[in-house]
């Protein structure tokens, strides 16, 4: 498998609740509270270890959204 990057595109499908989209003020404060810098976030990503090192549910979404990603891209 091919390097996988969280992008803002996973966050923002990540919400728990299944409907709609995350809002963009949820995805800072999810930054924030982990240590995200979030214009890097947004510009670059986040590597698929970094988000797996968050322990938290909106991460593992955010995770399973990327590889299930990935996975159909083989």
């Amino acid at each position: 498998m091919s390097t996988v990057r969280i992008t803002i595109a996973h966050a923002r499908a990540a919400r728990l609740d299944g409907r709609g989209q995350a809002c963009a003020p949820g995805i800072r404060a999810w930054c924030g509270r982990y240590g995200v810098d979030v214009r890097r976030f947004l510009r670059e990503g986040m590597s698929l270890e970094d988000a797996q090192r968050i322990d938290d549910a909106f991460a593992r979404r955010v995770v399973q959204l990327a590889l299930q990603e990935a996975a159909a891209c083989e």
